[in-house]
């Protein structure tokens, strides 16, 4: 082992004595910064995991739309190539829109989707989400309701609800008398998602083209592919094989916005936590450049017994890269302790502040997600052994500087 190497442990951790205060704090103000980094880049991993399996359980992996309606020849073209290309498992056409409805006085105006009963359970797992009722019962007069709007209209499955489509204001232009459509609740369901259970109704393919005049037109197809293949991948084969007009979005570039919102969020939130990695970095300095004014006459001894001013600055650099490892050690697992027992910390807060129902209502869930992807964790490691290398720089440079003669000196 360098003497360098050997005396700078020995530096940290005297023999016969107690972890050193400044020893610990270092390693301790870098175990908490890397502890935050991993679990706040976790939780928000956890997030956007669990919204992208959401957005996949509610559109597909791929979604294909046109400019327009898609029409008889146009659809039929469609579903050709999506039965042709490699890697899909099944589609299912929809139409989308809005509407308003109507019980006992009380309007609200969702978001309205129309698919194929018989086609979409390979596609979506619709019934996973089904909290009340069953798929089997939807029909052409019948709608299923998304949680917190069934709640705020006050409905339940049997009741029945009235539709106002836009096709009835195209008919009063005309003079023309269209009453609104009266259905019957079928069903609940509740993503998760506050969105989508906000605001959104499902129906049948058949009652969403009679509510907006399609007649056989489609909007576009969800589309599930097998499992393990590359969704950006199909999307771009598919765009070769589709009618001019028409092009596959993947669940990335459908939801593109939102996407980029959450992801800035969670690089921002990073950004800022790293600067808790770079004040734990400033005290490692500190501590450091105290060591070399306590023993100054010990490096002017090292330099006369002809020690090199670069292995007296290395002996310094090694002390702040072991404070890095042992404070990276201790904050992964801290970190990984935390996510662990993740749930049982966010139930506790929640017990003592508003309670687990009211936390659940407002904040959609009752378990905090997690999702640790390992690019992160490498780049928390790496990020972390920089810094306190490079705190050791100056007192390093510090240590080196000093002549032997004057440090001798030195009281």
């Amino acid at each position: 082992m360098p003497w360098y190497l050997y005396l700078a442990l020995k530096q940290l951790f005297p023999s016969g004595r107690r972890l050193p205060f400044f020893t610990l704090i270092s390693v301790a103000g870098v175990a908490l910064g890397v502890a935050l980094m991993l679990v706040t880049t976790s939780v928000m991993g956890g997030f956007g995991h669990q919204i992208r399996r959401m957005i996949i359980d509610t559109q597909g992996e791929i979604q294909v739309r046109g400019r327009d309606p898609l029409a008889a020849a146009t659809a039929a073209a469609v579903e050709q190539a999506l039965s042709s290309a490699p890697g899909v498992a099944a589609f299912s056409p929809y139409a989308q829109g809005v509407v308003m409805l109507e019980y006992r006085s009380r309007p609200a105006f969702p978001a309205v989707q129309g698919f194929d009963p018989a086609r979409i359970r390979p596609v979506i797992p619709l019934e996973r989400y089904l909290t009340a009722g069953s798929l089997d019962d939807l029909d052409d007069d019948s709608v299923i309701l998304s949680s917190l709007l069934a709640n705020s209209l006050g409905v339940s499955p049997g009741d029945k609800v009235s539709v106002y489509s836009p096709l009835m204001l195209e008919r009063m232009k005309n003079n023309e008398v269209l009453l609104p459509r009266e259905v019957r609740v079928a069903g609940i369901f509740q993503i998760g998602h506050q969105q989508l259970d906000s605001s959104t109704v499902l129906c049948s393919l058949r009652l969403m083209q009679d509510l907006y005049g399609l007649g056989h037109l489609v909007h576009g197809y969800n589309v599930r592919l097998k499992p393990g293949a590359d969704e950006f991948a199909a999307a771009a084969t598919l765009n070769t094989m589709l009618p001019p007009g028409v092009r596959a979005l993947t669940w990335f570039e459908a939801n593109a916005d939102f996407q980029a919102v959450l992801s800035f969020e969670r690089n921002m939130i990073f950004f800022l936590l790293t600067f808790i990695v770079i004040v734990a970095a400033f005290s490692i300095t500190s501590s450091l450049l105290v060591t070399v004014v306590r023993k100054t006459r010990e490096i002017g001894l090292l330099s006369a017994m002809g020690g090199k001013a670069r292995d007296v600055a290395l002996c310094f650099c090694a002390q702040g890269l072991v404070i890095g490892l042992g404070g990276t050690a201790a904050g992964l697992a801290l970190g990984f302790a935390l996510l662990r027992y993740r749930d049982n910390l966010v139930h506790l807060i929640a017990s003592l502040t508003m309670g687990q129902d009211v936390f659940v209502k407002f904040y959609q869930f009752s378990q905090l997600p997690a999702h640790t992807e390992p690019r992160d964790v490498v780049t928390i490691i790496v990020f972390t052994l920089a810094a306190a290398t490079l705190a050791g720089l100056m007192p390093a440079w510090r240590a080196a500087k000093l002549k032997p003669v004057e440090a001798l000196r030195s009281e």
